[in-house]
């Protein structure tokens, strides 16, 4: 009699479980606009009029590109740059798990060319984000023969882009997954990860954060960790030696011991002040007048304190 139970589900490839997680970071959605150099790369149109990438050719490219880093011995040699916010923070943990120089924000004029500059660089590989805003550091790569490799959506110019990788470059979550995928494959090749293992790196940590969402976290961390809240505190107890006090004296023993108060003779404010008495002082005696004595000639004038 056969038997109708379900057959158990089918492991999935590497490559398979890959393009899984780049279609749930819409690393396939293009734009409206397509370049003529492109077009190899797009899947088919959508009634909306926008272009969709064949992640497999995708996957494929990121393969090159891990190729191409590997060979490089020194990683220090490998510059990877993103002037775009959403990729800034992808560049920083790629350069730091795989060990290349990272430059996020603006780039300046003349890193490249310019010997006489402080921060002058002279890479054997460039990694960008997108062509369109890193259009100065593909230029002057190409003047120092740099080879350039580069996130390349449906309308981005190819013009001395090396090795182009067709995806989304517009999305946080597709330029972090993007920057995941190749520096777990840079890992594979390199030995340092075995290949069909896990990483045990989240993909969330690839992605932009806001700044506001990651302040409101790390305020609610520093209140959560402060301990200032005096719900469950408890006063310790003390155990202190025979020859001192067992316990503490409480405030209505002392005010119980105390004499009380004599009361004021005073009645009150509002009684009227009693007349003075012979044990009060008195208004002194005013002194007798004396008469003026008469008055000689050359005798000193009598002023009465003699």
């Amino acid at each position: 009699m056969a038997t109708n139970a379900a057959a158990p589900p089918r492991q999935l490839s590497q490559k398979e479980t890959d393009i899984q997680m780049m279609l749930a970071a819409e690393v396939h959605l293009g734009t409206k606009n397509c370049d003529f150099q492109m077009e190899r790369y797009v899947f088919k149109r959508r009634n909306d009029g926008i272009y969709i990438i064949n992640l497999g050719k995708t996957w494929d490219k990121l393969q090159l590109a891990a190729r191409v880093i590997v060979a490089i011995e020194n990683p220090k040699d490998i510059i990877v740059q993103s002037a775009r916010p959403y990729g800034q923070r992808a560049v920083l943990k790629f350069a730091q798990h795989t060990g290349a120089n990272a430059i996020a924000g603006r780039h300046t004029p003349g890193t490249f060319t310019n010997q006489m500059q402080t921060s002058f660089n002279e890479p054997r590989l460039l990694i960008l984000t997108d062509p369109r805003t890193d259009h100065q550091p593909i230029k002057e790569a190409a003047l120092g023969n740099i080879p350039t490799i580069a996130f390349c959506d449906t309308d981005s110019p190819m013009r001395y882009v090396d090795i182009g990788i067709p995806a989304n470059n517009k999305g946080k979550h597709s330029i972090g997954c993007l920057f995941w995928l190749l520096a777990r494959m840079v890992l594979e090749m390199r030995g340092s990860l075995r290949p069909g293992h896990k990483w045990d790196v989240m993909v969330d940590l690839f992605f932009y954060r806001e700044p506001e969402e990651a302040k409101e976290k790390e305020e609610e961390e520093a209140v959560a960790d402060s301990g200032y809240g005096m719900g469950g505190y408890t006063a310790p107890v003390i155990d202190l030696g025979g020859d001192q006090w067992p316990t503490q004296a409480s405030d209505a023993t002392w005010l119980a011991d105390a004499p009380a108060a004599a009361p004021a003779p005073g009645v009150g404010w509002n009684a009227e002040p009693a007349p003075l008495t012979g044990d009060v002082w008195e208004a002194a005696p005013i002194p007798p007048t004396q008469a003026p004595a008469p008055s000689v000639e050359g005798a000193p004038t009598a002023t009465g304190w003699e």
